[in-house]
């Protein structure tokens, strides 16, 4: 099936294929959480994941994905990823689903390296979700929130990606390097 959300409900094992080439087999929850290339991760979900151009540095023993003017702070697990494949320096892109990135004060307020300042551009209402649309530094990225947020557009909020499920991928050969 054409069909994601089909494809996921209903398989055990779901076969991911772009222009007649397999790129991934796996169980559902696997092709979401682990996808194997930028491909899968931006094909499962909706709304789809988020992407950010970055480069990967090194401050001390931090390793932090650098964009505009932000640096997020990547998980030991995750800089020892980068570092052994050599990746310090080289422009990477960073995935985050919509649900990884929380807007409520417990997370923003837990520290600076994780956390944007961004301005809500369109606020979409789905019942029991919503969802708020951002560009921060020429990136358009989505957040699903509380519903009973109180950010509307216009206003200027602080949202925070949760390191631990930010997806690192290659640049150049779109594979991923780390989950």
């Amino acid at each position: 099936t054409h069909d994601q959300t089909e494809a996921l409900t209903l398989g055990t094992r779901i076969v991911v294929m772009k222009d007649g080439v397999m790129q991934q087999v796996a169980t559902p929850i696997d092709l979401y959480t682990k996808p194997c290339n930028l491909f899968v991760a931006g094909f499962i979900g909706s709304p789809q994941m988020n992407f950010i151009d970055a480069v990967a540095i090194q401050e001390g023993e931090d390793v932090k994905l650098a964009f505009g003017s932000y640096a997020i702070k990547l998980p030991e697990q995750k800089a020892a990823r980068l570092v052994e494949g050599g990746y310090i320096g080289k422009e990477v892109v960073l995935g985050i689903r919509p649900e990884d990135i929380k807007d409520e004060e417990i997370f923003v307020n837990g520290g600076a390296d994780n956390v944007l300042d961004a301005t809500v551009k369109v606020y979409e209402m789905l019942g029991a979700e919503v969802f708020l649309y951002f560009t921060v530094e020429g990136f358009d990225i989505t957040v699903r929130v509380n519903p009973r947020t109180t950010a509307r557009p216009g206003d200027t909020i602080k949202i925070a990606l949760d390191p631990a499920k930010i997806h690192v991928f290659d640049k150049e050969t779109e594979r991923t390097i780390t989950n």
